[in-house]
């Protein structure tokens, strides 16, 4: 099997799709840990956040993740899989956007493009 036959192989896609999902799902998890305005400050920030699921359910989802990314590393090389991999980037910033309001300048709309062209161009040559 050729290097662009494995990078494109269904198990390397499923696992590539299921890890964006996971990672992006404890960034955003962790966001909305991180950003509870009942929070307070200094420790008593850290013991609400740790009471709070949204910090657990971020931990849970590293945990997949984490097994998810070896399964992938272990079907396509490293700097393919890395390259692949930055796709996170884009999803964060767009739910980042989406779920937190956050701010989408022209230079970081510029980045995802940018981002997911290499995305794109690695996916596919491989």
């Amino acid at each position: 099997m050729s290097m662009s036959n494995e990078l494109m192989s269904p198990l390397v896609i499923v696992l590539w799709i299921l890890n964006v999902l996971v990672d992006s799902g404890g960034q955003l998890a962790f966001k909305a840990a991180a950003a509870d305005p009942r929070a307070g400050d200094g420790l008593a920030r850290w013991r609400w956040m740790m009471r709070r699921p949204w910090l657990w359910i971020g931990v849970g989802c590293y945990v997949v993740e984490f097994v998810l990314w070896l399964a992938f590393l272990s079907l396509v090389p490293l700097s393919n899989g890395v390259l692949l991999g930055s796709i996170n980037i884009v999803a964060v910033m767009i739910f980042g956007r989406i779920l937190f309001n956050e701010k989408l300048t022209g230079l970081r709309v510029l980045g995802i493009l940018l981002v997911s062209i290499g995305v794109g161009i690695a996916g596919l040559k491989g």
